[in-house]
């Protein structure tokens, strides 16, 4: 069981929280302030953090940046209010491993969650990535599939670079946008369901895995074997 350690001051989004977390699996203890939370996390025992971006006493760019200060490396999903880029920036450079903004929906946050949480895929080195029959060369920008080699363009390697990199688990399109277009999420485009429609085409084959969009939530990277 997955042990998480949420640091929110606000009573009501801490319980919304604490009720996925349970709901997933998840043991989790609440800090409603920031030096409890900091003292609780420096403790440790805890696999993942939720840290809110504003609390009281210390406030989260303090607490992660003591944190990653003391050599302790537990993964971090930043949660604010602030959604601008420079803050995000903020958060992520002070030792954030990820960072939500408010108002989200509790499924991404699993789902971030669960990125932290996962361990390298088997036949996963710095610059290889392996799943299926499908094999990238992160340095060499080369792609596979049984040993054959398939031409993506730049942005079609970096999703199926992010997706490979999360084989097996959900991720929803806010996350696309912004770790492989860099932009918050816009409704209003279908640019991610574009290039995975020409992404699926590409990998298309016998050893090849498959990406599966689950509806209303996001896409998964599983193996057809």
């Amino acid at each position: 069981m997955n042990r998480a350690l949420v640091i929110e001051d606000d009573e009501v989004t801490a319980h919304a929280i604490m009720t996925e977390l349970d709901a997933h699996g998840f043991q989790a203890q609440w800090a409603d302030n920031g030096r409890d939370g900091l003292a609780l996390a420096i403790a440790g025992g805890h696999d993942v953090i939720t840290l809110d971006r504003m609390l009281p006493d210390f406030d989260g760019l303090t607490i992660v940046s003591t944190l990653r200060q003391l050599s302790i490396q537990t993964p971090v999903l930043m949660i604010s209010a602030l959604s601008d880029v420079d803050e995000r920036v903020r958060g992520l450079r002070s030792g954030g491993d990820d960072y939500l903004t408010k108002p989200f929906s509790m499924i991404e946050m699993i789902a971030r969650l669960e990125v932290l949480l996962r361990d390298p895929a088997p036949g996963e080195t710095e610059h290889c990535l392996r799943f299926g029959g499908l094999q990238m060369n992160l340095i060499a920008q080369t792609v596979t599939l049984d040993g054959q080699a398939i031409a993506l363009l730049p942005t079609e390697f970096k999703l199926l670079t992010y997706l490979m990199r999360n084989a097996g688990q959900l991720v929803t399109r806010t996350m696309l946008f912004q770790e492989v277009w860099g932009y918050h999420f816009d409704p209003g485009t279908n640019i991610i369901e574009v290039h995975l429609a020409r992404l699926r085409k590409k990998i298309e084959g016998p050893g090849a895995p498959a990406i599966q969009t689950i509806r209303g939530s996001g896409y998964v990277l599983v193996d057809k074997d």
